[in-house]
């Protein structure tokens, strides 16, 4: 007799158990994925504003060139001109890794001189409607990043790892 309340005291934790991995089952957001950043496809470019080379004032520029996500990635090539000057050049890819989204992104100066040693490692922490952003996983200088698409408008909003927070707007090309 003693073995029954026993018995039916593991059915019940075991029976909970269930309910409560159904309840998180249907509570837990879906694996994210690439496709779901369709939106960034194209090519987006703005004006960073004013910058010195070599003593002399100049226009910096920004060019984001988003490719069609396939295969579980999507990618982008970015450049800095200025000056008639290619001044930095940044890929970024963002693949499905672990259910999640994961963005390596790394920078090199003119003359293809690496900024750092490797790439920057960041996990998606908010995925919306024409919306993403990242947080770091690894040392840069880039805390957090943001993706945000209103129709022709496209906004890079960083927060730097020293906590400056800025917003790039750029339009589709």
């Amino acid at each position: 007799m003693r073995m029954l309340p026993a018995t039916l005291a593991c059915a019940l934790l075991a029976g909970a158990a269930v309910c409560a991995s159904a309840e998180e089952a249907e509570s837990a957001p879906a694996a994210a994925s690439v496709s779901a950043l369709a939106w960034m496809t194209g090519t987006w470019a703005g004006s960073l504003g004013p910058a010195e080379l070599d003593g002399e004032a100049i226009e910096e520029v920004l060019e984001e060139n988003w490719t069609t996500p396939r295969a579980g990635s999507i990618q982008a090539l970015v450049r800095m001109t200025g000056g008639g000057k290619t001044r930095m050049v940044e890929l970024i890819v963002i693949e499905e890794e672990e259910g999640t989204l994961r963005l390596r992104l790394q920078q090199w100066d003119a003359g293809y001189k690496p900024r750092t040693p490797g790439p920057q490692v960041m996990k998606l922490i908010d995925l919306g409607e024409n919306t993403v952003a990242f947080k770091s996983e690894t040392e840069g200088d880039i805390a957090e990043l943001r993706y945000t698409r209103d129709g022709d408008n496209f906004t890079v909003s960083i927060v730097t790892a020293a906590g400056l927070a800025f917003d790039l707007p750029l339009k589709a090309r």
